[in-house]
């Protein structure tokens, strides 16, 4: 299960684990109602190597795999995350240079649509079928085809038939390539026993090499991350040690692209000729100088005012083109790839809304030392309750004392913010305000199940992410527990119902006025539920699915929420609903942070064209998403804008994105606290291709 190669809507599932707090005493929760963990149905068989699925380091379901003769592979692969997740059996032939020549892939997805897929190679030729492609090609005997469902053994197969061949590499199906490197080896020892593993590092399925771990005879071990992770069963304990085994060979890859990537200027940086956003007014001041010395703007001044440039300057030439403060990403959950995706696409400073406590603090070091490249980091913690449906991660509050633990914890981490997340009980969401508010944290989050936006207000938020929830305020009758999918569903089938002129919607928009409570709608990960559809790219990604390594690209066919028979329009007529709110929540001056929960970088840029199909003009979307953000967060007096004394947090768009918004994908230069960024050269080393300039 790797990250890259989710459906960009899907990434809504990454979640935390804050494993670190596990041990503190503050940090214990009570183990009763614990999502319940899938068993492996009786006809598996006792000679099955069994594994451990792990969300959070928490047991989650279960994959087995077994052969079935010389030649076949079968596997049984179940998790249940919050009443979602995946149950799949898959059969596997296998030729003679190891690798499928078939695969039967059948059960469900994790959002429990079913699956089907299929993969023959016959003669010479290579022929497949799954939810989102069905194609046939001629291929070479060593051919791999990567699965479009979910495939816990596929890594370590890619590992036993790369180094099967000469050059460790081997083709992709349905494109693509990948090579395998090994990395190293880790003696293990759990229960009494001792085992060496080797970790290889595979490239080609994402923006990045991803890491798997193989016994000697190079079946797998385990592979993971942070928040989700497959290991061989009796030995969980072993993972913290290979995961952080994984993050040293991140970090140094990581080093070496910043010393590559990242130009820091001997002397003053000077910006000439631009056409300036001032995110203050709105308005775009043309013909502008801008200087920068170290990390902060020293001046800002029409081109005529700067009779003489500074001594030893590196000059940029910024005619034509649009000068803006850096992005803000109000909404991301950080993981590898996320440093670099966001500084190419011009976001220079985001706002984590929960992650593993250890490894975001880790990397929001390594960017603000230039250890490695990503963007500024203001830090939020979950905090979820225990129960059926409780998000993967330890941080869970069952009581008050609990609860106001784990707030003053994130106060101590230098967090900003608190996320409270859909199982905590509603009685302790005054409790956790009221500590986060001593603390001078902001709190928002999901509406807690059997609550209403209504009363989450009035208990004391400050924001609400997702704008579903703001539609479920007046489903309450059809949906109490927004814990399931119903909260997704349900908003598909009726949203268009609702009649925003109602009486009730403008009390709530009234409610949302006097308590000064902003939105985070991350509507673009909902258009992508609503609209995709299986075999056609997400609509969030049209325009920059080309551009994407092949297996990332497979990953915008996936579709969206499984679309009952006769309900499309229902749910395209949800989809417009979404963005109708968003106009609504604008005109009436309810404050809009641009947050996606999403592929980083991209995904910003279509939420900011989708506020413009909301109707919102193109230069108030910029201002929200720079100096808007930063006002909410109380940062506005060293970022946000272009001025003197600032950070040197700039953003050089090849076009203008003031008249046509979707010109802010055409990003060029970068500057993140005064060091600058090609970004055609860092979405390179992600292999990612540049935009095409012929194109608007």
């Amino acid at each position: 299960m790797h990250r890259s190669r989710l459906p960009g809507w899907l990434i809504l599932i990454v979640f935390v684990s804050t494993l670190a707090w596990a041990q503190t005493p503050a940090a214990q929760s009570p183990a009763k109602e614990a999502s319940p963990v899938p068993e492996l149905p009786a006809d598996i068989p006792a000679s099955a190597i069994k594994y451990a699925v792990l969300l959070a380091g928490n047991r989650a379901g279960t994959f087995a795999m077994w052969m079935n003769g010389k030649d076949t592979l079968q596997t049984f692969y179940e998790f249940n995350d919050r009443g979602r997740g995946p149950q799949l059996r898959t059969r596997v032939a296998l030729s003679s240079s190891l690798v499928p020549r078939e695969i039967e892939v059948t059960g469900h997805d994790y959002l429990k649509g079913p699956v089907d897929e299929r993969f023959t190679y016959v003669n010479g030729k290579a022929s497949w079928k799954n939810k989102g492609e069905e194609g046939e090609t001629a291929a070479p005997p060593n051919a791999f085809y990567s699965r479009f469902s979910e495939s816990p053994e596929e890594a370590a197969l890619v590992v036993r038939a790369a180094m099967n061949s000469a050059d460790h590499k081997l083709p992709l199906l349905p494109a693509g390539e990948t090579s395998v490197e090994r990395v190293g080896d880790q003696q293990l020892q759990a229960g009494g026993k001792t085992l060496v593993v080797t970790q290889y590092d595979v490239s080609g399925f994402g923006f990045s090499p991803y890491s798997v771990w193989v016994d000697s005879d190079k079946q797998l071990f385990a592979s993971g991350s942070e928040w989700s992770t497959v290991i061989r069963e009796s030995w969980e304990s072993a993972w913290p040690m290979l995961l952080k085994a994984q993050n040293r060979a991140v970090a140094d890859r990581n080093a070496k692209l910043a010393k590559q990537l990242a130009n820091r200027p001997t002397g003053p940086l000077v910006f000439r000729h631009a056409n300036l956003f001032d995110s203050e007014t709105a308005t775009v001041k043309r013909g502008m100088t801008v200087v920068i010395k170290g990390n902060r703007i020293e001046s800002v001044a029409s081109d005529g005012a700067v009779k003489n440039l500074p001594a030893g300057a590196e000059v940029i030439d910024a005619a034509g083109k649009t000068l803006l403060p850096g992005l803000w990403d109000m909404h991301v959950h950080l993981s590898d790839d996320d440093g670099l995706l966001n500084i190419a696409a011009g976001v220079t400073t985001v706002r984590d809304m929960a992650n593993d406590t250890d490894k975001l603090m880790a990397m929001r070091r390594s960017f603000d030392s230039g250890e490695s490249i990503g963007p500024r980091v203001i830090m939020a913690g979950i905090i979820d309750g225990p129960g059926p449906y409780q998000g993967p991660t330890k941080v869970l509050a069952d009581t008050p004392e609990q609860a106001r633990n784990f707030v003053d914890r994130y106060k101590m981490l230098g967090y900003e913010q608190i996320k409270i997340y859909s199982s905590v009980k509603p009685a302790l969401v005054p409790v956790i305000v009221d500590e986060s508010h001593k603390n001078g944290l902001r709190v928002s989050g999901h509406i807690p199940a059997f609550m209403t936006a209504q009363q989450a207000v009035e208990d004391g938020y400050n924001e609400i992410q997702h704008v579903n929830f703001l539609f479920l305020n007046f489903m309450f009758d059809r949906v109490q527990d927004t814990r399931t999918p119903a909260r997704f569903i349900e908003v598909a089938q009726h949203a268009s119902e609702l009649d925003l002129k109602s009486q009730p919607v403008r009390n709530f928009i009234a409610l949302l006025q006097s308590h000064h409570v902003d939105i985070d709608p991350t509507v673009g990960v909902f258009e992508g539920m609503f609209l995709a559809r299986p075999g056609s790219v997400d609509p969030q990604f049209a325009e920059v699915a080309d551009r994407m390594p092949p297996q990332v690209r497979r990953s915008f066919l996936a579709g969206g929420l499984p679309v009952p028979e006769g309900m499309d329009q229902r749910y395209r007529d949800a989809a417009r609903a979404l963005l109708n709110m968003v106009n609504l929540l604008y005109t009436s001056g309810v404050p809009i942070v641009a947050g996606t929960d999403s592929l980083n970088g991209f995904a910003l840029h279509s939420e900011l064209e989708y506020y413009v199909q909301a109707g919102i003009p193109a230069p108030q979307v910029l201002q929200l998403a720079t100096i808007g953000a930063a006002r909410i967060m109380k940062h506005d007096g060293q970022s946000g804008s272009i001025a003197a004394g600032k950070l040197a947090d700039l953003v050089l768009i090849d076009g203008d994105p003031t008249t046509h918004i979707s010109d802010i994908g055409r990003v060029k230069t970068v500057v993140k606290d005064g060091v600058v960024f090609d970004s055609t050269a860092v979405y390179r080393a992600l292999g990612v291709a540049p935009y095409d300039r012929s194109i608007r």
